[in-house]
């Protein structure tokens, strides 16, 4: 039996999943609520850890020093970043960079962390695992740029897309990925994207996009936990 810590940013994220998984109990750690459930054979402790990386940071560490857990999956929305990536697809992680992550002042390269790196990978059995997972959405594997900032304009979108050669940019998963790796925890971060700088749409709200691609990733961890052994 495998213990399996789950991120969501937001509560949208966590409550759809909540509503395929049942949970069995409730912990209480430094105010997070944690969702402990049983699903195929391994033990999952769902989590809402808060917007930005600092948050996301915070419960990442609380999951492996409290709860124990073996492995991190991040689930959860992100803005698309490249004019390929559309609403709705899905993107899963092979590796995760800070944007917003800035030493060049010291002859650093941008987002490059001192004893860490500038692209953290994610586990590569965890990765051929999501790869296989089946949805009705299109699936794009690459990196993902993490950064405290909401990006929406086409400008910023295109810049760090061309800096980082990243499809999405979100608030929290290179915050995990550097977590889980200064801790030796094998990790995977998946997104569904809501909104991109490149799209209109006259028909749909963010929420609106938010509920769907929350309801995606939903299925798409479940899908997953079924490949954990």
């Amino acid at each position: 039996m495998k213990k399996i810590g789950i991120i969501f940013a937001m509560k949208e994220e966590l409550e759809k999943t909540l509503e395929k998984i049942t949970y069995i109990k409730k912990h209480k750690v430094y105010e997070l609520v944690i969702y402990e459930c049983k699903y195929n054979d391994n033990k999952c402790y769902l989590v809402e850890s808060g917007i930005g990386k600092v948050n996301a940071a915070r419960t990442t560490q609380l999951l492996i020093t409290k709860m124990n857990v073996d492995c991190i999956l991040n689930i959860g929305v992100a803005g698309s970043i490249s004019k390929e990536v559309k609403k709705c697809d899905i993107v899963i992680a092979n590796n995760l960079v800070q944007h917003d992550f800035d030493l060049t002042s010291f002859n650093h390269e941008k987002g490059l962390i001192p004893n860490v790196g500038k692209n953290i990978p994610c586990d590569e059995k965890m990765l051929s695992l999501a790869q296989k997972v089946k949805l009705d959405a299109k699936v794009f594997v690459g990196t993902i740029a993490s950064g405290d900032i909401f990006i929406t304009e086409e400008k910023m979108a295109s810049k760090i897309h061309n800096k980082f050669n990243a499809l999405c940019v979100e608030m929290e998963g290179a915050a995990i990925a550097q977590v889980s790796y200064l801790c030796n925890i094998p990790f995977i971060i998946i997104r569904s994207i809501s909104d991109s700088p490149y799209e209109e749409n006259n028909e749909l709200t963010f929420d609106e996009f938010l509920k769907i691609s929350s309801d995606m990733v939903a299925k798409f961890v479940v899908q997953l936990l079924k490949k954990i052994k």
